[in-house]
């Protein structure tokens, strides 16, 4: 028996929607929240770099690695309700893929640094991989997302060589490049 029209009508528009969804970017990265990870992070780094031991140090980084977690849940949720952007769709899905991987090598080695006591490499793998991050889940997203991961990965790369500039190249990349690829985002991407 032939399908009628409209059977044939609705599965075209169930593959043109998910072909779009599949080549779609995902948008719901929030510039405002950027910006406050941003300005949170130069707060950290201040105090980190007059903290008298590195487990204080550490402390620190940790506190703010959880506040700009919950900064970039929250601004995340507010973008995709004020532009209803899906959150669960394909971009998202490969958007979180691409992040995660490299976020859970990076936790990997900071649990095995810090046990070591070796806390001197932490801050070149945090910014390595957190680069790496950005720059891989970028690709799903808007253009300026993993040319921030990539300037991300250059100042790990300087920590490597540049030990003694651990808390500037910090502040530089968790503060610095978050602020000023924030405003680029929030400028031109909705907020």
């Amino acid at each position: 028996m032939p399908q009628s029209l409209h059977v044939k009508a609705e599965d075209n528009l169930r593959f043109i929607r998910e072909t779009m969804e599949r080549a779609g970017s995902f948008t719901a990265i929030s510039g405002w929240g950027e910006m406050a990870i941003g300005a949170t992070a130069l707060a950290a780094a201040w105090l980190a770099s007059a903290a008298a031991t590195a487990d204080r140090w550490l402390a620190l980084w940790f506190g703010e690695a959880a506040v700009a977690i919950a900064i970039a849940m929250a601004t995340t949720t507010w973008k995709v309700r004020d532009h209803r952007v899906p959150l669960v769709s394909g971009p998202a899905r490969k958007f979180a893929l691409s992040f995660v991987p490299p976020m859970l090598a990076g936790a990997l080695l900071t649990v095995v640094l810090v046990t070591r006591g070796d806390h001197s490499l932490l801050p070149a793998v945090w910014m390595l991989l957190y680069g790496a991050a950005v720059v891989s889940a970028g690709t799903f997203s808007v253009r300026i997302v993993p040319v921030m991961g990539a300037c991300f990965m250059i100042c790990g790369a300087l920590a490597l060589v540049l030990p003694e500039l651990r808390n500037v190249l910090m502040a530089i990349a968790f503060g610095g490049l978050h602020l000023v690829f924030g405003a680029a985002i929030a400028r031109r991407h909705g907020g």
